[in-house]
């Protein structure tokens, strides 16, 4: 007994001290974690490798595979004439996306066929022998490029409106107009797409694939083996990262790998080179957007009118949801009277844009600080005078363009704190001493805002489930529609589960995603991996609770509130059982040990067609305050420092949370300064690889870095354990490295002027943003 309570008493130190690793953390660095590539093979495993389109838009004349079916190691090739069900993998069914195109390409690098083999080098080698004749056709590549020719569209948009911001504009003291463009982003996780099909009986499959939304690869390789739903299980035991690239286009690999285990009756792996990867799958969304603007002489926003020209891609894929997201974060942390903001979806001969980190916000947060930017150049004032006075504040001012009412309103104190422990006031002097007196290089300081919303606006995605099974000794196998791409969402949802048995963690072990457990589940996104998955577990551990209460009752004949669960025990009256004895004097007595749990985000309403509804349970509220230095001869540029302040409610786990939103920081970062697409006039993108596209470095990160949680928030929400997402947010905080480098390329001409920088804003950018400025200001005198 005494060894088992220093045990206990070591277990709870560790587990109360909240020193809780990522499950997977010793596998990561030592690499034994394993992923898709790393598992053993079934006996005579064949490989699946694309053959893609060399044609943006193009009419497919003729498709010869004779030399590819000839090459060595080749088994057979797979085309649409092999697909026995739907030629389809859109999310949804919407139809627009096929798995092999038949008569027309509709982007560079479309697939056409799949050649499959014993190796994959083989099949590497052979999909480049095709002989494809095409017919040329018209293309377009750009949102501009569509607008200008026809506007064609993949889904209709999303006007949000409120006030009458014509009327609004019109008698502003102050008006402005002007367009920014926003640049894509390449998801580059670690892990690259990845499925191995496994053919069962009766037609069954099963698919290990990195996806982020098993169901919906369930789904869509159902639709294409032409089966039900429950002839397809799939399973994930982990993501190298996904970032919203492995939400919806890791279903063509999977489908692909499924018709080839079909037609050859063996298991067959599709996994292709980074290259391909890039090429083939979908990015971030690209805007250009054309804004209206009205203010007064304090600088307090009047009225907005905006246009987001979204670049969709050839399909439709998610580009409703996160263009619609792009325009219910327009507003950001700033409470706008009167507001219209529209969004266009166009359609271009590109691969098709998907989920990325944000999901369209971090476009409306950007383009709303360029708002700031502007009014506070126009006026002569610093930008975060004029962000203060433009907050939501909590009484007249606080309700959202879409009619959303902004409760928990701590924006203003993040800020302040941020404010003064960042020491910006002084700072910021400084700053423009320096820049008065330096020739060659310049500085710039920026603290932004990031007030993000949490739910899908999607009201039918917002519901988890999660499976728990109690064995006799104690042992907890838990289960969840959850995906694990790094983020630590196991780890956290397991900490709620033992906290809520109060049992050591040890006891519990997280099983591989799976959609034979977990049914129906919601994609892991949108930051809300913990809220639905750990209230789900929550949900099934007190089911499981109310049943051992009742055996405790029963069986020691004690009153209800007579039995609590301590730590690794069971106190019921005066005696006290170890948690193992307990479970197994349960079973003895027949009880059932597995529960099932579900949970339905409440509070929430959303009407795409008027623009109006609560969209979010709550708001996530952060700051970030970045200084960079630029070389004014080169554009080049260096974050010299970073300060951080991010809410995140009551912390499940204090380590992961700051890990993610270190890592959001730079990643943002990258997407704003260094990661720049770029596709020629063929349509074939340039920057496929590693050697032609620059994700950040450990050279680039802020030389000071400090990164603090609001310690005192509490979510207010019905969240689990009172915390708040953190996945999402911190991207947005990157903005504040995008403001210090307009601030400082502003400098050279005395500040009277926004910098009006594009993203990515690499230095070539900023170098030619400079000598705008100087002509600018060399033509105003």
């Amino acid at each position: 007994m005494d060894d088992l309570l220093q045990r206990q008493a070591l277990d709870r130190l560790r587990d109360d001290q909240a020193l809780v690793p990522h499950e997977s953390a010793h596998k990561h660095v030592t690499g034994r974690a394993e992923y898709i590539d790393d598992m053993a093979e079934p006996a005579g495993t064949l490989h699946a490798y694309l053959g893609l389109s060399a044609h943006a838009h193009a009419q497919i004349v003729g498709l010869d595979l004779s030399a590819v079916e000839a090459a060595p190691g080749v088994v057979g090739v797979v085309t649409s004439a092999d697909i026995p069900g739907r030629n389809d993998i859109s999310p949804a069914g919407i139809g627009d996306d096929p798995l092999f195109c038949v008569d027309r390409t509709s982007y560079h690098g479309q697939p056409l066929f799949a050649v499959v083999g014993r190796t994959r080098d083989a099949v590497r080698r052979a999909a480049r022998l095709a002989k494809v004749a095409y017919r040329a056709l018209p293309h377009r590549l750009t949102a501009l490029d569509a607008l200008e020719n026809g506007g064609n569209v993949v889904a209709p948009g999303m006007v949000i409106a409120s006030g009458d911001a014509g009327q609004a504009l019109a008698r502003a003291p102050h008006t402005l107009a002007g367009r920014m463009t926003i640049g894509g982003q390449e998801h580059f996780y670690l892990e690259g797409q990845v499925s191995l099909a496994i053919p069962g009986e009766d037609g069954e499959m099963l698919l290990h694939t990195a996806t982020q939304h098993p169901s919906d690869t369930q789904e869509v390789v159902a639709r294409v083996l032409g089966l039900e739903a429950n002839g397809v299980r799939v399973h994930v035991r982990r993501l190298g990262g996904g970032f919203g690239g492995k939400e919806t286009q890791g279903t063509l690999f999977g489908a692909v790998a499924a018709v080839a285990a079909r037609k050859f009756g063996r298991a067959v792996k599709c996994r292709p080179d980074r290259d391909d990867d890039m090429v083939i799958t979908g990015k971030r969304h690209d805007f250009v957007v054309d804004y209206r603007l009205g203010f007064d002489e304090a600088g307090r926003i009047e009225a907005l009118d905006a246009v987001f020209n979204a670049r969709c891609g050839h399909s439709e894929d998610l580009s409703r949801g996160v263009t619609d997201r792009a325009l219910m974060h327009a507003d950001n942390a700033y409470f706008f009277p009167a507001m219209r903001v529209e969004s266009k979806l166009l359609r271009t001969n590109t691969v098709s844009n998907t989920a990325f980190r944000g999901y369209g916000g971090p476009q409306g947060i950007l383009a709303a600080e360029r708002i700031i930017e502007e009014i506070a150049y126009a006026l002569g004032r610093d930008t975060l005078d004029i962000r203060k006075i433009n907050l939501y504040d909590g009484a007249d001012r606080n309700t959202t363009p879409y009619g959303q009412e902004v409760h928990d309103n701590i924006m203003a104190r993040i800020v302040a704190e941020l404010e003064a422990s960042s020491d910006y006031r002084r700072r910021r002097e400084e700053i423009l001493a320096f820049n008065r007196s330096s020739e060659f290089v310049r500085r710039g300081i920026a603290l932004v805002p990031v007030k993000y919303g949490i739910s899908f606006s999607k009201k039918l995605m917002n519901q988890g489930a999660a499976l728990l099974n109690l064995y006799r000794d104690g042992s907890v196998h838990l289960n969840h529609g959850g995906t694990e791409m790094g983020q630590g969402l196991h780890t956290k949802v397991a900490q709620v589960v033992a906290h809520e048995l109060n049992i050591a963690l040890r006891r519990i072990r997280v099983t591989p995603t799976a959609t034979d457990k977990v049914p129906n589940a919601s994609p892991t996104a949108g930051s809300l991996g913990t809220d639905l998955n750990g209230m789900a577990a929550l949900d099934a551990a007190r089911t499981l609770k109310r049943r051992l209460v009742a055996f405790a009752v029963e069986t020691f004949r004690v009153h209800e509130e007579q039995v609590s669960f301590e730590f690794e025990a069971v106190r019921a009256g005066s005696q006290l059982v170890a948690w193992p004895d307990f479970v197994e004097m349960a079973y003895a007595a027949r009880v059932p040990l597995s529960a099932t749990g579900f949970y339905k985000t409440p509070h929430i309403h959303w009407d795409r067609k008027s623009g109006r509804g609560s969209p979010y349970l709550y708001f996530t509220y952060g700051a970030s305050c970045s200084e960079v230095a630029v070389d004014t001869l080169t554009g080049e540029y260096k974050v010299l420092r970073t300060d951080i302040l991010q809410d995140v409610g009551r912390s499940i786990n204090r380590d992961i949370d700051i890990g993610q939103i270190e890592g959001g920081f730079i990643q943002g970062m990258g997407w704003l300064t260094t990661e720049e697409l770029w596709w020629d006039k063929e349509g074939r993108l340039r920057t496929h690889a590693p050697s032609t596209y620059k994700i950040p470095v450990a050279s680039d990160r802020p030389r000071v870095f400090n990164v603090a949680l609001a310690e005192w928030s509490v979510n207010p929400a019905p969240t689990v354990r009172n915390s708040k997402a953190t996945g999402e947010p911190p991207i947005m905080l990157a903005i504040s490295v995008f403001e210090a480098l307009g601030m400082a390329a502003a400098s050279v001409a005395g500040y009277r002027f926004a910098s009006r920088l594009d993203s990515p804003a690499t230095p070539e950018r900023v170098l030619m943003a400079m000598e705008r400025l100087k002509r600018e200001a060399r033509a105003a005198g």
